[in-house]
């Protein structure tokens, strides 16, 4: 979900820009969203009988977090390197994932309890208080509580990874053995307690070592989309483990230059989506639960399900690239650069007083 430095206004890539990284982070959210447009008909019980080859392949949507939890590995120790300190580090990463967060949580919040939407039915305050806390840190997943928003138990482990990465630097500069090694006991126990989080490491690697598969042209998109079904399919059949195997490959396919899945990635439409994608992995089930209710009231007056899901899938998909859109250019970019630019005066103000006193 987090995302690497964009061009700039003259179009010149900024460091740390990778197109084919911009693509695969769209791909992720693509089926995440492809995922919920069979899960939540499966649910609402408008979902028409399909092949059962065809339930198996959208099972397996929901692992494009994995892809993202590559991304992050991939892109943050390097993040970190250029802004140089912790604090500057994390201002940015809080600028990148507060704001669209806090104002669909205020959403959830507000709303949730009008609607009786999910554990909202019949709460007392103290409930509402601590579940609204709770969420508000990106801890439910963490204490087994109740989750918000769909989507943002994931929020949980890149604040985390943010966290012990911004340690593991703090501990290398200040060349504290002890600290590192229990720091790498720590990434043990995280792996144990969320396995899919091993994943992080495969970005992690691919930031220190100079690996890639060469692999050209057609040849590395075929090599790309075999590893990415079979990953995939590990993830969800058979195990964590075996499928870092394919996804060390794919990976490694996707920062090879002249890839052909390289090239696929860098495709306008896909960069366009990768640039949304943290929008939309977190705004799509808000678009999707209404049409979700309408779907499941159309099923039971006899409406056709292939009618019914066919609309679903056109109109959430359609809604759901309106809504990120709007959500990346209102709170992403702007509603972020004036927080940031209020927080920088701030900052000026508060300088300028330090050396007033000096």
């Amino acid at each position: 979900m987090t995302e690497a430095a964009r061009p700039n206004a003259s179009g010149v890539p900024r460091a740390g820009f990778f197109p084919s990284i911009q693509g695969l982070r769209g791909l992720a959210a693509l089926t995440v969203v492809v995922a919920h447009l069979y899960a939540m008909p499966m649910l609402a019980g408008f979902l028409p009988t399909l092949p059962g080859w065809l339930y198996k392949v959208f099972d397996t949507g929901g692992h494009g977090v994995e892809l993202f939890f590559m991304i992050s590995g991939f892109l943050i120790p390097a993040s970190l390197v250029r802004h140089g300190r912790v604090s500057t580090f994390m201002y940015d990463r809080c600028l990148r994932i507060v704001p669209v967060f806090i104002v669909l949580h205020m959403i959830v919040f507000t709303l949730g309890p009008i609607a009786g939407y999910k554990f909202f039915k019949g709460i007392d305050v103290g409930t509402y208080v601590e579940l609204f806390l709770v969420n508000l840190f990106f801890l439910p997943d963490a204490l087994g509580l109740p989750i918000a928003q769909q989507n943002a138990w994931t929020l949980s482990y890149e604040w985390a990874f943010y966290i012990w990465f911004a340690a593991i630097f703090v501990a290398y500069r200040a060349q504290n053995r002890w600290a590192i090694v229990a720091l790498g006991l720590v990434a043990l126990v995280a792996v144990g307690y969320r396995p899919n989080t091993v994943f992080f490491g495969i970005g992690i690697l691919f930031g220190l070592m100079s690996f890639r598969l060469p692999v050209k042209g057609w040849l590395g998109l075929i090599v790309a989309i075999f590893c990415f079904a079979l990953m995939f399919g590990l993830m969800e059949y058979v195990s964590v483990w075996v499928a870092l195997i394919p996804g060390f490959l794919l990976f490694a396919v996707v920062l090879t230059p002249g890839s052909g899945f390289a090239h696929l990635l860098s495709a306008h439409v896909l960069q366009f989506v990768g640039k949304i994608s943290y929008s939309m992995y977190l705004v799509h089930p808000f678009v999707l639960f209404p049409l979700q209710i309408v779907g499941r009231k159309l099923a039971e007056s006899g409406v056709n399900l292939w009618l019914v899901w066919g609309g679903f899938g056109v109109l959430g998909l359609t809604l759901t690239v309106i809504a990120s859109t709007l959500s990346y250019e209102i709170i992403e970019v702007r509603l972020r650069g004036a927080v940031d630019r209020f927080m920088s005066k701030r900052w000026d103000v508060e300088q300028m007083k330090v050396q007033q006193r000096a």
